[in-house]
């Protein structure tokens, strides 16, 4: 990788704006030769935050621009958009279209990764020559990679795959990329401390054999820059990626900022760690799990600048090894402003990277999080399981933080073992995989515990796999009749085939007089392209019910008939107006994932 300038991280004090007092603020002025525009241009949208965050777009996504445009008396006014490609000198202008009560609506279509800017621009239609207009202030919209927008994500611990190395896991693509999935996911594939190990099932106290957490990261062998040698070397990494990206698969590293007591930056850097009265080193706790084999990185420090510093080359490394995806571990527990900074410096030598915040915590906090770069952030879904809890949830997700947050949704994490997946067998697997990639563009799943159906906890009234393979080094069979395997691969032929499933904005939920049966509907903004779920929410027994379809949001006429392709049956019905009853039996199907053709 070129070396590169690199920004200092910010002052203490940042760069924040003055507080102003309103009796301070000097009242405009107005020049005999520059008459105020008669136009008013307000309420533009996208902005985040009044501007101080960029709204997200992606690569050959049209992004839509609103604003109210209007003026004085009754003279008409025109409307435009004005856009500054990154790299680019000059304004490209797109006329708005009214779209009734001085409301005017248009966007456009980014070619390239970068920052764009843009304003909203009126002006009087009429021979009035001398109204000068008036425009909106310029807001930043960062736009991502066509993946930050639309993936499908598989997760799987290297040492569980074949003989338990990297090599192994490039004999695994084929798999993976058979299911359709196009990141694959690694948990910390860095050398694991021996000090305080954890064996099986979080246990204190370990075989000679047991391998410990990979989240436990460093020993004598190295730290966040090497890899355990059971698994290879780095230049295995980046045999992975190269590999991996023949399959059309991204490989995503785990980021996980947190050393084990073994870590050599423990005794090179201990002034990265805050310690205890005893001068003893702080191990992690999220109570009541303790996990003493992990020690917290002290971001309030007062050697904070080399720590930030020192990430950020953790970073840069293995994006010169050919890395462009980072799941972040915990990224909630480190300050907003580090992550704002450390994005912001690898998107200037890597636009490209994708970062996925894995932050289950308070909305507000995963809300500020995606403002500060996160491309994609993990979700309340695997919790969210009745029709009002999915309908209240993601109708939030596709209105009010659509602009900035992208949801990428998991039915199960290696943390996360639900107590419905624990009791619901087959039908429950099946349809929280038909929700999770048909309710967001982004999805995933930890793999092969899902497609195998893995449901066993390792106590009564804990989300905790028995097992867990967290802890030790687990042996699937991949090729049982029984597997979820095939399910998975038809979903995501089915996303690929659609392009209204590649997108969250224009989700849209439907009215069914049974609470079982959660309908919704999504269509391509840029096409005539419009699927239409219906999802049985019972594992246990077949729901039948009338389902009224807001034949508007799939693009159709009031009352018309049409052609529906069930994309996981492949049977076809004809519908006629907005009222169809429904049944779905569980163990036939426990969802329509239906494609909508006017008649």
């Amino acid at each position: 990788m070129p070396d590169t300038e690199r920004r200092s991280p910010p002052s203490p004090a940042g760069s924040a704006p003055r507080a102003t007092s309103i009796a301070t603020i000097e009242r405009p002025t107005v020049s005999a030769s520059e008459r105020p525009s008669r136009v008013v241009v307000e309420l533009v949208a996208p902005v985040v935050d009044g501007g101080r965050f960029a709204a997200k777009g992606s690569v050959g996504e049209h992004r839509p621009v609103v604003a109210d445009v209007f003026g004085d008396g009754h003279d008409p006014v025109v409307a435009r958009l004005d856009v500054l490609a990154p790299g680019s000198g000059e304004w490209r202008q797109y006329p708005l279209t009214p779209s009734g009560n001085d409301r005017w609506t248009g966007g456009f279509v980014p070619d390239r990764i970068g920052r764009w800017w843009f304003r909203v621009a009126g002006a009087m239609a009429g021979p009035d020559s001398t109204d000068r207009g008036a425009s909106s202030e310029v807001l930043a919209v960062d736009v991502d990679p066509a993946r930050a927008r639309y993936s499908s994500w598989y997760e799987v611990f290297p040492r569980s795959v074949g003989h338990g190395t990297l090599t192994d896991v490039i004999a695994h693509l084929p798999y993976v990329a058979s299911m359709g999935f196009d990141v694959l996911y690694l948990p910390p594939v860095h050398p694991i401390g021996r000090s305080y190990r954890k064996g099986p099932n979080n246990t204190a106290d370990p075989g000679p054999d047991d391998p410990g957490s990979p989240w436990a990261i460093g020993n004598g062998a190295g730290g966040h820059t090497a890899v355990d040698p059971a698994l290879g070397t780095v230049a295995d990494v980046a045999r992975l990626a190269t590999a991996a990206a023949e399959h059309g698969i991204a490989v995503a590293l785990d980021l996980a900022f947190q050393c084990s007591p073994d870590h050599p930056w423990v005794t090179e850097h201990p002034e990265f760690f805050r310690r205890r009265a005893d001068g003893s080193i702080r191990y992690a706790e999220n109570p009541p799990k303790k996990y003493q084999d992990i020690y917290p990185l002290d971001f309030e420090s007062a050697a904070w600048r080399d720590l930030w510093a020192a990430l950020l080359d953790v970073v840069q490394f293995w994006v010169g090894r050919g890395v462009r995806v980072f799941r972040v571990d915990n990224p909630h527990t480190k300050p907003f402003a580090f992550w704002e900074w450390l994005i912001s410096e690898v998107r200037s030598s890597a636009p490209d990277v994708v970062f996925l915040a894995e932050a289950f915590t308070k909305p507000r906090v995963m809300e500020r999080l995606a403002k500060c770069g996160f491309n994609q952030s993990y979700t309340y879904f695997t919790w969210k399981q009745t029709a009002d809890e999915l309908r209240e949830y993601f109708t939030d997700l596709s209105t009010r933080t659509v602009d900035f947050l992208r949801p990428n949704a998991w039915p199960n994490t290696p943390d996360i073992l639900t107590e419905q997946l624990q009791r619901g067998g087959r039908p429950v697997f099946a349809l929280r995989a038909v929700l999770a990639a048909t309710l967001s563009a982004n999805w995933g799943v930890y793999g092969p515990a899902f497609e195998l159906m893995e449901h066993t906890p390792r106590s009564p009234g804990t989300e905790e796999y028995v097992a867990s393979e967290k802890y030790e080094r687990r042996y699937w069979n991949l090729t049982g009749p029984d597997s979820l395997a095939p399910l998975l691969g038809r979903l995501n032929r089915i996303r690929a085939d659609h392009p209204s499933l590649q997108q969250d904005r224009t989700l849209r939920f439907h009215h069914s007089d049974n609470p079982n049966l959660l309908v919704y509907s999504k269509h391509d903004p840029d096409g005539g392209d419009a699927v239409l779920v219906i999802v049985n929410l019972d594992p246990d027994q077949a729901q039948h019910g009338w389902i009224d379809v807001d034949l508007a949001a799939v693009g159709l006429p009031y009352e018309s008939s049409f052609h529906l392709h069930d994309e996981l049956s492949g049977d076809a019905y004809w519908w006629t107006g907005a009222w169809s009853w429904v049944r779905l039996d569980p163990d036939h199907s426990p969802a329509h994932i239906f494609s909508v053709r006017c008649s």
